[in-house]
């Protein structure tokens, strides 16, 4: 497969391989080969798996010829100087990854000013507002409930993202904060941590009536408000935490009963939660924190007056607003609704994640199926993967050719499908029974889709936003994955921004795209616009 100049764009990959073959099986080259460390086995400093080996220039454990490499980089751009002797580091790139050697309940040292600046420049945290809380290092450094602390350890939160680095200690000081991070850089836990905290700290003293929530999170689609309590139930299993799940497509008498209980958390979209709040007179003047993941969705026309119906009915609540792209409507609109609001962003925003590799392919309308099919026969298929359409009976049609044709499973996901139907399609995919699932975009916000590493927009959708967001999902926590995106001239309105998000992420424009005459810079009014020079 080539790209419009005649190159192979897997050509790097290939050449990876190839040095690979020349090392020592017996040696794991990367820390995702190497199994967990067992109960009184040496951890790798880096990634916390068994430490099989000894770095023969520091002496310490590693678990794999990666991690011996960041270990030897980290050693030679501390931050910080050695604070114990298991060595433990500010991360000193982008990875948020700081040596460590076991579980450090003391907390690593508070930063100095110059140390938060500098972390911050190196981690590409950026923050506005007034009297920010600096970043932590680890999670311990949190004053977190030791049953939250535990259970995180559990489910595999080892060390803080970035992402989380800011926001849980900003969120735990009572900040409302609008922040932007790559797909997949642990943005749920930010907010979802400190809300168990603040919800179980309640309860224990009881400071609330128990009868009431105490924190409400809106998510755009049935699929994602289910992740969400997903891993709400993880972190807070154990605590004085309940949830309930408030979705369209499920019975609404099952989900009042549930709130009548007594939840700590309702998690849900905004008409089912409006008909609980008009039709069922439920009270949510208890509650502290009001969540928004996907907020520049939650608040583009369409969820923006059901969103502030339900604002307004809540007594000045802590925000937690959340999203991989925020425009600046989303920030005037957030400031109005909390004076004092802090932004934190991660990264460059608007951009896809740095480790999606993205592969453009100029390809008529008509050719699009076929080449569909030639990437799904070769070597460069890598399932589970998912393939983005732009309507329901074009999801429904691809998957039913994909599978006729190919041989390769495939099924459609898309909003006319009842829960039940998604939820077993979602379950099949991620358990690995079917390869491929073709969607429209109900799969493109903030799914956690563990495993997938290959996104195939086979249909451009209607902004660059949801482009970012669609192949955001072949990334989760800084893992490399790759996104192949179909385009031609029926894209016309996208071509310039395209062009600039591939240029951004240095991926290879095809020469049809690049001189496309739609692919032009836009002027004031009045004058002509200006043809980009390609490669330029």
């Amino acid at each position: 497969m080539e790209d419009g100049n005649g190159n192979d764009p897997f050509k790097s990959s290939a050449l990876q391989e190839d040095v690979h073959q020349g090392i020592d099986d017996d040696v794991k080259v990367n820390s995702k080969d190497q199994r967990d460390a067992l109960v009184g086995e040496p951890k790798c400093v880096i990634c916390g798996r068994y430490g099989e080996y000894v770095c023969d220039e520091t002496d310490d454990d590693i678990c794999s010829l990666e991690c011996k490499q960041a270990l030897l980089f980290r050693v030679a751009n501390s931050l910080l100087p050695v604070c114990s002797s298991s060595t433990q580091r500010l991360p000193a790139t982008d990875e948020c990854l700081y040596v460590r050697d076991s579980v450090d309940r003391s907390g690593p040292p508070s930063l100095t000013c110059d140390q938060t600046e500098l972390l911050r420049n190196k981690l590409e945290i950026n923050v506005k507002g007034d009297v920010v809380p600096a970043p932590v290092l680890a999670f311990s450094s949190c004053r977190l409930p030791e049953k939250l602390l535990q259970n995180m350890e559990t489910a595999g939160y080892v060390m803080p993202t970035p992402v989380q680095m800011q926001a849980i200690p900003a969120a735990l000081d009572g900040k409302s904060l609008l922040v932007s991070a790559d797909t997949g850089s642990g943005k749920t836990a930010s907010f979802l941590i400190p809300i168990i905290s603040l919800c179980a700290k309640f309860r224990q003293n009881n400071l609330s009536n128990p009868r009431k929530p105490l924190a409400v999170v809106l998510t755009p689609t049935r699929e994602l408000g289910i992740q969400v309590e997903d891993q709400a139930k993880v972190l807070g299993k154990g605590l004085p935490f309940k949830t309930a799940l408030v979705v369209g497509g499920d019975p609404i008498a099952r989900q009042l009963y549930r709130v009548r209980q007594g939840v700590e958390l309702i998690i849900g979209t905004p008409g089912r939660l409006i008909d609980l709040l008009t039709k069922q007179d439920t009270e949510l003047d208890d509650v502290k924190i009001f969540g928004l993941d996907e907020v520049d969705c939650m608040l583009q026309r369409g969820f923006r007056d059901q969103v502030m119906q339900i604002f307004t009915a809540l007594s000045q609540p802590q925000l937690l607003m959340y999203s991989a792209t925020i425009s600046q409507d989303v920030e005037k609109i957030a400031s109005c609704m909390a004076s004092d609001i802090i932004t934190v962003s991660i990264g460059k925003p608007n951009r896809p994640s740095k480790a999606v590799k993205q592969l453009a392919i100029w390809v008529e309308t008509k050719q699009k199926k076929q080449k569909l099919f030639d990437i799904l026969r070769s070597k460069h298929f890598m399932p589970p993967a998912v393939v983005y359409v732009g309507s329901r009976t074009g999801a429904d049609l691809l998957s039913d050719a994909i599978t006729t044709t190919t041989g390769i499973k495939a099924l459609s996901i898309h909003g006319a499908k009842s829960m039940k139907e998604r939820r077993e399609i979602l379950r099949s995919f991620l358990v690995g029974e079917v390869p491929v699932v073709v969607s429209t975009g109900i799969l493109g916000r903030g799914m956690d889709l563990l495993g997938v590493r290959q996104v195939i927009v086979f249909d451009m959708p209607n902004s660059i936003k949801e482009y970012v967001h669609q192949i955001g999902r072949a990334s989760r926590l800084g893992e490399e994955g790759d996104a192949i995106v179909f385009v031609n001239e029926e894209d016309k309105k996208l071509i310039p921004e395209l062009v600039d998000t591939l240029k951004s992420s240095g991926a290879i424009i095809p020469r049809e795209l690049g001189n496309s005459r739609y692919n032009v810079v836009s002027l004031p009014s009045g004058k002509h616009p200006k043809k980009r020079k390609y490669g330029g």
